[in-house]
């Protein structure tokens, strides 16, 4: 950091120096300034993937794949070094001179060091949550993609093992006082995990071009690799803590990580009175449908006078409409064409068909947290697979995978994969790879990328998705209430102590979960915070932009156009994109 620091420095002198000797107009001052700080930005992030090249592997920045940190004292101190050398370079520039988009990049880089700092000096889960050391993912990911040749991938491979011992043995010196839920996780994630090194290893040296002796050496280190992941494991397994640490966070750490992990224009305590109001607003809608379709599939029964009763009731009927469990996934591959070419008759954003997405099982090592998800290669990697990852019903009890299904009913999994693949979660990530700004890329705000998905789900039925038939509305709903009683179970759990019963009450009785989903959300809520409230807040300032922009715009407003210019500012917080078009906007009026 020292180096690019002086170097930067050096740069704003020779730029402010060669300023005194001329008279710059006010757009060739903020280009200069523009020019000074797009240097400055080119170097961070030089830096910022010496310092953590398994994230810069994860972006597609291959040139350190090779290397392993390893999680002890010194590698935290030379990121507050770095943290603090990055700020001071910040302090340097002068932000009313920065166009609008390197304004936002300004303020994302400068969260992404205060988080950091934060991270590592008040919040410590490198202390208490063991989950966070678990090196399976990443070289799962250089097995799977294709962004070099083999043999290449495999020599980095190797070289990386190397340091696998030395950092699960600089893991057991961080881990103090862990909580009982992550240390769980990290011991099924790591057990699951180290089949990348068993079996996934082994069927790539069968395809590799190496020398018999190269594939003994990756052999050889590989068992290393995986006596000290199965060692941790069992580290953990055997580890004393008759006090163990909560896993919820409280009030006061719970509002800083919202602000720095959701960086909303409202507060963790305001959202979460939003999301309070809306879900009642929600129940309503619910019980209207529910009435108007009563006579058609429950005349045979009296509706109860409790609301939610009768929406339950009605829930229960509509999702006994599901697929079979060894279909799941052949469902969900056979519907993505569906969705594309939905989105192309309505004419509602431009899908890049030269960007692939491949339906694929759940990995051993993601297992644990969530039933669906999307893996996207990083902004280096611009051609590489986006996986759709399902999770696998294999091994489950006939009464378990008949609720799972049921929760992801015939309506809800097309929602699902809406949120998800198209022209949710795959769509925002192709276009946030095109995004001019680096920044924007690399350090996505989690609540414009899971608020757009979440705001996807309305839009697609808003533009005749599904025939606007009362049934998949009521199921949107109820999905759409599962995402506002995110908000409402993560700050209840974490600031306001909810307890396990209650917390299942509320999914159950009142967002109309099946109990294998409510459950799964328990363990979710235990081993993450703050992430669940990532959808709700996220969709409602989405949602909310969008309909000031029509009232603003008139017959003016395409919603296309609308959908395409939003997602160009790359995975920027709502809202600095909402300042950014607006600003667009009143440009254009002049």
């Amino acid at each position: 950091m020292k180096k690019i620091f002086v170097a930067a420095v050096t740069c704003f002198l020779i730029a402010s120096c060669g300023n005194n000797n001329q008279t710059n107009t006010k757009t060739e001052t903020m280009q200069s300034d523009d020019s000074l700080f797009d240097a400055f930005k080119q170097n961070f992030v030089e830096d910022l993937w010496k310092m953590y090249p398994s994230w810069a592997s994860s972006q597609g920045y291959h040139k350190y794949d090779s290397l392993l940190v390893v999680p002890n004292d010194e590698s935290r101190a030379r990121e507050l070094a770095f943290c603090k050398g990055t700020s001071v370079m910040l302090k340097t520039l002068d932000l009313s001179k920065l166009s609008d988009n390197n304004k936002t990049d300004y303020y994302m880089i400068e969260n992404q060091i205060n988080s950091t700092e934060w991270a590592i000096n008040s919040f410590k889960s490198y202390e208490w949550n063991p989950s966070n050391y678990n090196i399976c993912g990443e070289f799962a990911e250089m097995l799977g993609n294709n962004y070099d040749s083999l043999d290449t991938r495999l020599h980095n491979f190797y070289l990386k093992m190397e340091n696998i011992p030395a950092y699960y043995e600089a893991a057991k010196k961080q881990i103090k006082n862990p909580t009982v839920e992550h240390t769980q996780l990290a011991i099924d994630q790591n057990l699951g995990g180290a089949s990348v090194f068993e079996t996934d290893l082994n069927d790539a040296l069968k395809k590799s071009h190496l020398s018999t002796q190269e594939k003994e050496q990756i052999t050889t280190r590989a068992k290393e690799a995986i006596v000290a992941i199965k060692d941790f494991a069992a580290w953990l397994k055997n580890l004393k803590n008759e006090t163990p640490r909560s896993f919820r966070l409280g009030k006061e750490l719970y509002a800083k990580k919202f602000e720095y992990d959701i960086q909303s224009g409202y507060t963790a305590d305001e959202i979460y009175q939003k999301a309070i109001k809306h879900k009642a607003e929600l129940h309503q809608q619910m019980f209207d449908i529910t009435k108007q379709l009563w006579s058609k599939y429950l005349s045979d029964k009296k509706m109860p006078e409790n609301k939610l009763e009768a929406i339950k009731m009605m829930i229960d009927k509509l999702s006994l409409h599901h697929v079979k469990a060894d279909s799941f996934q052949t469902a969900i591959e056979h519907q993505i064409p569906l969705l594309v070419d939905f989105i192309k008759q309505k004419d509602l954003i431009y899908i890049d068909p030269s960007k692939p997405l491949v339906v694929r099982k759940e990995p051993a090592y993601m297992a644990g947290v969530a039933g669906a998800s999307i893996s996207a290669p990083g902004p280096y990697d611009k051609n590489g697979n986006t996986y759709y990852n399902v999770g696998s019903l294999s091994g489950w009890d006939k009464e378990k995978a008949e609720s799972y299904l049921r929760e992801y009913n015939y309506y809800i999994l097309q929602i699902l994969n809406i949120h998800e693949a198209i022209p949710g979660h795959y769509t925002q990530l192709v276009y946030a790879n095109q995004s001019p700004s680096i920044i924007k890329s690399i350090f996505g705000n989690g609540a414009m990328v899971e608020g757009w998905a979440v705001y996807t789900e309305r839009m697609m039925l808003e533009s005749g998705y599904g025939n606007n038939e009362p049934e998949m509305w009521l199921m949107y709903y109820k999905w759409n209430l599962r995402t506002t009683c995110n908000t409402i179970l993560d700050y209840g759990v974490h600031v306001n102590n909810l307890s396990k019963d209650d917390a299942l009450n509320l999914l159950i009785n009142e967002a109309f979960q099946q109990k294998a989903e409510a459950e799964g959300k328990w363990k979710r809520v235990s081993v993450t915070q703050v992430q669940l409230c990532s959808y709700f807040t996220g969709y409602t300032e989405i949602y909310d932009f969008r309909e000031e922009l029509k009232k603003k715009m008139g017959d003016k407003f395409n919603l296309k156009q609308f959908h395409e210019k939003f997602l160009s500012y790359g995975s920027a917080p709502v809202k600095y994109i909402k300042t950014l078009m607006l600003a667009d906007l009143d440009k254009e009026k002049k």
